[in-house]
């Protein structure tokens, strides 16, 4: 005869398997005011519904068009976990979701997450969505619903994946691309102080002598500035969100292109038209790359192709407006000018190591 378990039965064998039911139930309950903070009079319904609700009557121009992206954050949580420093993952999430969406002159409107923890600490959930919220609140972006999945005897307590998922909305007559983009038009970078969140399995590949020091309670080896060279590897990533979506409402933008995995040229070549290239113009790369490309012996073209080398979104402007970009961001690199050319993107020289 089947037997049936009382509710405190069945949680306590679930506990048993790995999976802490009361701990997940905290954990929500610590993020419900983080997340509480980003919403706007639009979010239509409270946290821990099956779904949520987002109202977008009156936005988006004549032609009001949604888009949507997802990431996530990738192998830096294995370089995070080994000095248990995770404060910087939730702005990398909310970076690489946010700034791929702005690039098409998107608005960003909301934000859900998934996590997925070999243990749920409700601490270590309240400091991830409190790093999200923070970078949502830069864009003024609601965070409207997630997921919190416990992975026993998948992840090692301590191990986290996340993935988020963005939507934004824009006018459709605005939206900016390559079709947008001409001959003549310059080339710009925005600087990128470190690897974001890209090319962390080659990193653990590198420095997997220097994670195992850390892991140990070990400094590990220094930069010329005195830095730890892990605290560089573990910077969260620069937000370029604000600043594309000033250019793009002032009208100053062609296309944009966020610097992410397949690095500078991989990428740029997604917002060309066919017929029109860019020969890269060279730059000076921070000491990280430089530092990563010697300790590992790694190839230029597979430094190219894998991390961003110091520059994190490229921006294409019409002429007339390019000044008015570099006064704004005067740091900014010229990475030269759109032209006549079936090669897409080229490199004018090696870059600076």
């Amino acid at each position: 005869m089947a037997t049936s378990l009382g509710a405190e039965e069945a949680t306590v064998e679930y506990r048993e398997a790995g999976v802490d039911i009361e701990a997940a139930d905290s954990a929500v309950a610590r993020i419900a005011q983080i997340v509480a903070r980003t919403f706007t009079e639009r979010v239509a319904s409270p946290i821990g519904g099956f779904g949520a609700l987002y109202e977008i009557g009156g936005l988006g121009g004549a032609r009001p068009t949604l888009v949507a992206t997802t990431d996530g954050v990738g192998t830096k949580t294995e370089v995070a976990r080994a000095g248990a420093r995770y404060e910087g993952l939730g702005r990398d999430l909310v970076a690489m979701c946010v700034d791929d969406l702005v690039v098409t002159g998107a608005t960003p409107l909301f934000f859900l997450d998934y996590l997925a923890l070999g243990r749920v600490e409700p601490s270590l959930v309240a400091l991830l969505v409190d790093a999200m919220a923070a970078a949502l609140g830069e864009v003024g972006a609601s965070l409207i619903g997630g997921e919190i999945a416990e992975h026993p005897g998948v992840l090692e307590p301590g191990q986290v994946d996340l993935a988020g998922f963005c939507v934004g909305i824009v006018d459709g007559d605005a939206t900016l691309g390559s079709e947008r983009v001409r001959a003549g038009d310059r080339v710009l970078g925005l600087r990128s102080p470190n690897l974001r969140s890209n090319g962390f399995s080659l990193v653990r590949r590198v420095y997997a002598d220097v994670l195992e020091a850390v892991a140990r309670g070990e400094t590990g080896p220094l930069l010329a500035d005195g830095r730890p060279l892990y605290d560089a590897l573990i910077e969260p990533s620069v937000l370029y969100a604000p600043l594309v979506l000033e250019f793009a409402r002032a009208g100053l933008l062609h296309a944009a292109a966020h610097v992410t995995g397949g690095g500078l040229a991989g990428n740029l070549v997604r917002v060309l038209p066919t017929g029109l290239g860019v020969e890269v113009k060279p730059w000076a790369w921070p000491e990280i790359f430089r530092r990563l490309a010697d300790d590992g012996d790694v190839s230029l073209e597979a430094m190219r192709a894998t991390f961003n080398l110091g520059i994190g979104m490229v921006l294409i402007a019409p002429p007339d407006a390019a000044s008015a970009l570099r006064e704004r961001v005067p740091d900014a690199v010229d990475l030269g000018v759109v032209e006549a050319s079936d090669e897409g993107v080229t490199w004018s020289t090696t870059v600076p190591s």
